[in-house]
């Protein structure tokens, strides 16, 4: 796997298939199998997050691992995330995430969403009355003293659009290493790419396949008849093209499935060679922000308008 890294803006190696650990139904059992049946299939990058509820059962299994042998602590990166609840001090936050993976520092933290909520909200779907107002500066300021404290390796943040990288980079002493955010084949992400390569910032697609099986999540990207046709002629799945296409743009992908066929099947892209027409036939297909930012505007009591702004401007 050590050939299959991409370099962050600080010398440090990422993965650039990680496994996702988010689950609806959040089974401590089924997440820990999971994760050790990843680490053996050769998944080393692992993404949970406070609001995921998983860092617990990825905690026991990656230590578990370790101890049974089958990994080296230094060859894994985790990543956990700062919950929109937990502005007001990130140091205490990512001391608590410690706590719950069982482990000494994390390779990377990320600002989970700009956007503050109020410190009782600990639910995914907040309603209007939940938000607060963003002191984006204080916010940075703490994840910067996460990283002193050697509580992470790396800290980014996740679903800033363009304007909002701009906006924090106005005052960050450490320029973040990743923005993760949703990208997939119907939603390219051209202007976000394009302003986080000009600093140095790696972009990783979260929702790679556009996120079937998720509530906001539909099979639109796997089901295309470009991305069928690709597959077909280079004998590979739906699947497999789309996660391609990510890795081709220089992004690394974040996966999800606990199902074994599929978890194989999704580390098969690390091997299928797209060509010049391929991409171009992609490049051709409808482009919709149709998954995560619909369904919030749709499934709550506000707008969700302070989310929903990071689709204005092109994220």
């Amino acid at each position: 796997m050590r050939n299959y890294q991409t370099m962050l803006n600080n010398g440090d190696t990422l993965p650039i298939i990680g496994m996702g650990t988010y689950s609806g139904e959040n089974d401590r059992e089924t997440t820990e199998t999971a994760v050790r049946t990843a680490i053996k299939m050769g998944y080393r990058h692992f993404d949970t997050a406070k609001i995921y509820g998983s860092e617990l059962a990825v905690g026991n299994a990656l230590r578990r691992a370790i101890h049974d042998g089958l990994v080296e602590r230094e060859d894994i990166h985790v990543t956990s995330k700062l919950w929109s609840s937990d502005h007001h001090d990130p140091v205490t936050a990512l001391q608590q995430t410690l706590q719950r993976l069982g482990m000494e520092y994390i390779d990377m933290y990320l600002v989970h969403w700009p956007v503050a909520l109020k410190p009782w909200v600990d639910y995914p779907i907040p309603a209007e009355e939940d938000f607060e107002e963003l002191d984006m500066e204080n916010t940075w300021s703490g994840m910067e003293r996460c990283l002193e404290m050697g509580l992470c390796r790396s800290i980014g943040v996740s679903n800033f659009s363009s304007t909002k990288i701009q906006h924090l980079l106005d005052f960050a002493c450490v320029t973040p290493v990743v923005n993760q955010v949703e990208m997939h084949p119907m939603w390219r992400q051209r202007k976000l790419r394009s302003i986080c390569r000009e600093y140095g910032i790696h972009v990783s697609a979260y929702s790679p396949l556009g996120g079937p099986g998720n509530a906001w999540g539909t099979t639109t990207v796997v089901d295309h008849p470009i991305i069928q046709s690709i597959a077909h002629k280079h004998n590979a799945t739906p699947a497999q093209v789309a996660l391609r296409w990510g890795l081709c743009q220089g992004s690394s992908v974040i996966v999800k499935s606990f199902n074994m066929r599929r978890m194989k099947e999704n580390m098969g892209a690390l091997h299928l060679k797209l060509d010049e027409w391929d991409l171009i036939d992609i490049n051709k297909m409808e482009e919709r922000k149709i998954m995560r930012g619909e369904w919030l505007s749709n499934h709550t009591t506000s707008p969700y308008r302070t989310i929903q702004e990071l689709w204005d401007d092109e994220i």
